[in-house]
């Protein structure tokens, strides 16, 4: 098992999964402790990678295409205090955190898992009920409904037609976009039958306002909770959405694990023998085929 644990928070990796709990300290940034624990399944990992710097360094999950759906509705646009997938390294701990990297690396390696991207969620994005107050309003999701309620700061115009409620199979997308500079930004619902253009979010009975402050980005929270619970956006067309169980974040087996017996114990020699070859063509340095020979021997 490799771990590294900082003020900003502790990763664990076991072979199957990697566990991050965010730190507590201040410049942990909101939206990390308010999703809490995440476990990343190695088969959702597209790779890691670890940036030195003068005084502190940085750890970075890449996660697979598709795979996670905070990362889906947030397309690149969370702050990096709000991104749940790196970790500020102190600069006396970057030999701890190339170690992890090497456990992560090789284990994605022995696992031969495809870094591309996929057609479902393999993270079950933020447990249920969420609500989450900023800007114009509160936005509140309990699995089946969203709730958006409005506050004093809202357009007269918006305010006037009350609170609004809608079951997530009536919505046909979700998104999410942080304010920058002079602009503000939105929470918005889209649903089904409404053909028209979108007013502004100031004016969209289905969005929420946001202004750049602290609490904007916990509303990406509740999109994403949205979003994990309506079809993927990569899946065919004519296929319908897994039902599975999203509120309690589980360490699923390595993709591509066969069953015990026979056929498990002729994979494994069968990886042995390809990780000596690497080893031998100079892809597997003498260190990493140490440590990946060790991981397969352990599973026999």
């Amino acid at each position: 098992m490799a771990e590294i644990i900082q003020k900003d928070g502790t990763w664990t990796f076991d072979g199957d999964a990697v566990r991050i709990v965010p730190g507590h300290e201040k410049s942990t940034g909101l939206l990390r402790q308010t999703l809490g624990e995440v476990t990343v399944p190695l088969h959702a990992l597209a790779g890691i990678s670890y940036e030195p710097g003068r005084k502190a360094g940085r750890l970075r999950l890449r996660l697979r295409d598709g795979a996670d759906p905070l990362l889906q509705v947030t397309a690149g646009r969370l702050p990096e205090a709000s991104d749940p997938y790196r970790l500020t390294v102190e600069g006396d701990r970057g030999g701890v955190a190339e170690y992890f990297v090497d456990a992560v690396r090789n284990a994605l390696l022995l696992d031969q898992v495809d870094p591309g991207p996929v057609t479902e969620y393999l993270l079950p994005g933020p447990a249920v009920p969420i609500t989450a107050s900023a800007g114009d309003g509160t936005a509140s999701f309990n699995g089946d409904r969203v709730s958006l309620e409005w506050n004093w700061k809202t357009e007269e115009a918006k305010a006037s037609g009350g609170p609004r409620s809608f079951r997530v199979a009536d919505i046909t997308s979700v998104d999410w976009f942080p304010a920058v500079g002079l602009e503000n930004g939105w929470l918005r619902f889209v649903l089904a039958g409404n053909t028209a253009s979108a007013p502004a979010a100031k004016y969209d009975p289905h969005s929420v306002e946001l202004f750049g402050f602290k609490k904007d980005p916990l509303m990406a929270l509740v999109a994403a909770a949205v979003a994990a619970r309506m079809p993927h956006p990569a899946a065919p067309a004519d296929e319908a959405p897994p039902v599975k169980e999203l509120t309690a974040p589980a360490a699923p087996a390595a993709a591509g694990a066969a069953a015990p017996g026979a056929e498990d114990h002729d994979a494994l020699l069968r990886r042995l023998r390809e990780l000596g070859e690497l080893h031998q063509a100079g892809i597997l340095t003498a260190d990493e085929f140490g440590t990946a020979k060790a991981a397969v021997l352990r599973r026999f």
